[in-house]
């Protein structure tokens, strides 16, 4: 047969190699980051919360042994800013760069039409 002829049957009959078929079917799945089940646990007081997150699928013995092993090393952990000794504070606040000089101004409101409007509460509704 040439190239261009194919035998009786239909072209949906060719079967793929093994590799490619399991290629396409990966493609058509949608890649979801990989997430664990994760466990809260504060390791400070109810006032003063230090809360870590740990795997929930571990070892009952093997999350004591970590858990009391982050007990024991709680002061070596940065909890906030103040904690971290040598930090410029220009790095972690956030200033708006304003000038004294000019008084602040009230922008008008903005409306929008009214389906555009419906279309926006429902995006925001979706979020919550």
């Amino acid at each position: 047969f040439p190239i261009n002829q194919a035998e009786e049957g239909d072209e949906n009959d060719c079967e793929l190699p093994e590799g490619i078929c399991r290629l396409l079917e990966q493609e058509e799945k949608e890649i979801q980051p990989h997430q664990e089940p994760i466990e809260v646990i504060n390791l400070g007081t109810d006032e003063d919360k230090k809360e870590i997150k740990i795997g929930a699928s571990l070892q009952e013995d093997v999350k004591s042994s970590l858990v009391s092993l982050l007990q024991e090393y709680v002061d070596v952990f940065a909890w906030s800013y103040q904690d971290m000794s040598g930090l410029d504070t220009d790095i972690v606040v956030h200033r708006l760069p304003l000038r004294p000089e000019y008084p602040p101004v009230k922008q008008k409101l903005r409306r929008t039409r009214p389906n555009m409007a419906l279309k926006i509460k429902e995006e925001v509704k979706k979020q919550f």
